[in-house]
């Protein structure tokens, strides 16, 4: 009985002690990668950002079944939003985590603008509508520089100000305890701890009654109804955290950049697609390493691993990379590389 015991608190220690491990890896993973390069610290930074977009998109995707094509749209409010109450453009300096709520609420109402009018729609019907609505955005955006210069055009708005906590500065390197914290870094444990929380209300949500209801959406519309589920309100709420999701990773790439262009998300609404198909439909690791795999393969294609391949990859074939790679992934493993494969369920 003691034994039976004892085997059982070993059991029930090993997950956190796996937690312990991969938190000190994650902790220790910039500064290893500076010995390499410091390339490799903003690839890592690149990929995050990769995660945020495909976490968001796959709760629309993956967890309510809802073919969005238009996602990136909730993605470029946010980082309007961020660029807009933090730059020189109208002499605004908010701070970050005031900012931050708000690009998400804002861009939570502009999914209830796009979620209130498809609530009927679904399958290639919903995906037109809602790429429709994502090349409104793009258009309103690129225009909205006269009479009045609200985002400088296609010009997008520059010199964003840089996370700041308390006297630190994100963007410029500090020395703590005899480390090196260059900006890419600090960036790094930014991006980490925001994506730590993203994490943890995908998981949350999804073990939740919404994403039991999604679930059912998903599989059959018609027998969610059946059983009391109010589809209509569901969905719409799906549109809105899906877009606030969206609107966060938008105010973390122009904190990061320090510029809010469209241009930067014209391809993105895509390859965030794609990489959650990479790693597998409603599934949150498989969301995760689809959104690492993308983010690497856009910056070998955008030429940032220039330096260590002796330039054998231009600057012009991210794009080519990121979709041969899908196109890989799907005819191995249709499901995704963490994907249920036929015949897995019983």
């Amino acid at each position: 009985m003691i034994e039976s015991l004892a085997r059982l608190k070993r059991h029930a220690a090993a997950p956190w002690a796996g937690a312990a491990i991969v938190a000190l890896a994650l902790l220790a993973l910039p500064f290893a990668l500076a010995a390499v390069g410091t390339t490799w610290v903003r690839i890592t930074n690149l990929a995050i950002l990769f995660v945020f977009l495909s976490l968001g998109l796959n709760i629309v995707v993956g967890f309510a079944g809802l073919l969005d094509l238009g996602y990136v749209a909730f993605y470029a409010v946010g980082a309007y939003v961020y660029a807009l109450l933090a730059s020189p453009h109208f002499g605004i300096h908010w701070p970050f985590w005031a900012i931050l709520p708000l690009g998400a609420a804002v861009a939570a109402l502009f999914g209830v603008l796009i979620g209130a009018p498809t609530l009927k729609l679904r399958g290639d019907y919903l995906a037109i509508v809602t790429l429709g609505f994502g090349e409104i955005v793009r258009i309103f955006l690129n225009n909205l520089s006269q009479p009045v210069n609200i985002t400088n055009g296609p010009q997008g708005i520059a010199r964003i100000d840089p996370f700041r906590l308390g006297g630190i500065d994100f963007s410029k390197s500090d020395s703590f305890l005899g480390l090196t914290f260059s900006g890419p870094i600090k960036y790094y444990y930014l991006l980490l701890a925001v994506l730590l929380a993203v994490i943890f209300i995908n998981v949350r949500l999804q073990n939740s009654r919404i994403g039991r209801a999604w679930e059912a959406i998903r599989e059959d519309e018609i027998a969610a109804r059946a059983m009391g589920i109010d589809t209509n309100r569901i969905i719409a709420l799906t549109f809105v955290i899906g877009a606030a999701l969206a609107a966060v990773a938008g105010v973390m790439v122009a904190s990061y950049y320090g510029i809010a262009h469209y241009a930067m998300g014209s391809q993105l609404g895509l390859k965030a697609f794609c990489a959650a198909v990479l790693g597998g439909i409603g599934n949150i690791p498989g969301a995760m390493l689809g959104g690492v795999l993308l983010g690497v393969v856009e910056a070998l294609g955008a030429g940032y691993i220039g330096d260590l391949t002796g330039n054998m990859f231009g600057s012009n074939y991210q794009d080519v990379f990121a979709f041969i790679v899908l196109i890989a992934v799907l005819v191995l493993r249709p499901s995704g590389l963490l994907g249920e494969r036929v015949g897995d369920r019983a």
